[in-house]
């Protein structure tokens, strides 16, 4: 199964909650996504993501960080931002990255383990009406990796401001000590609990263990468990 964002959390559960809605038309992700942020629901999950090289990865600066340190290996600041765009030339360098597994020898995994609010995966940047910078607005398509960012869990008030940093254009929704964002051609899912519901591509799908890597463009993914 191929895709171009999956996401797990806060909205698998506004994906699976407007499913009761559908004769509310496009509106129903809003009420949805009302509910479904009211309950502030998190889920016990563990994640491991594969390294890339160093020197493959940008750190934001310690200037303008919000609550603390961040955990992150893959956000630049704006002025380093290179939107993807038609003929962009970092997708027309089209990487020679090697695929995860090819050798094993030489990967290196690194693990988050917790409660999670949300955890999302995109290969492009998935600009629109609300998020019109996208997840992560300089993503490229073609440079063989995807964007994994989990969202720790967190105060209500804190969640809903990285939503609106979200929102905003101009936003920075992942400058948060509870947000961890991470460039890497492989991850792997493990979930701890009784209930683990996805959002693919804007379809429902249930699955305690997957794993996902990007493959010509897209996220390739595995999944296995009791609910699949």
């Amino acid at each position: 199964m191929c895709f171009m964002f999956i996401r797990y959390g806060f909205y698998g559960d506004v994906i699976t909650e407007s499913e009761k809605y559908r004769w509310m038309g496009p509106k129903r992700y809003d009420y949805a996504g009302t509910k479904v942020f009211l309950r502030h629901r998190s889920y016990e999950a563990e994640i491991a993501y594969l390294e890339v090289e160093s020197g493959k990865t940008n750190t934001i600066p310690d200037r303008g960080r919000r609550f603390g340190r961040l955990q992150t290996s893959g956000s630049p600041n704006k002025s380093e931002r290179v939107i993807c765009l038609t003929n962009c030339n970092i997708c027309n360098k089209k990487s020679s990255r090697p695929t995860p597994y090819s050798r094993p020898e030489e990967t290196r995994w690194s693990r988050s383990k917790g409660r999670f609010l949300s955890i999302s995966a995109a290969v492009i940047s998935n600009r629109n009406e609300r998020a019109p910078d996208g997840l992560v607005v300089d993503a490229h398509l073609s440079d063989g990796l995807l964007h994994l960012i989990l969202i720790k869990d967190c105060p209500h008030a804190l969640y809903l401001w990285h939503l609106t940093e979200l929102a905003r254009k101009g936003g920075n929704p992942l400058n948060f000590e509870f947000v961890e964002h991470h460039k890497t051609p492989a991850f792997t899912f493990t979930s701890s609990g009784n209930e683990s519901v996805w959002n693919l591509d804007g379809e429902v799908f249930r699955a305690h263990q997957l794993s996902a890597q990007v493959f010509q463009g897209l996220i390739s993914l595995f999944a296995s468990g009791p609910e699949v």
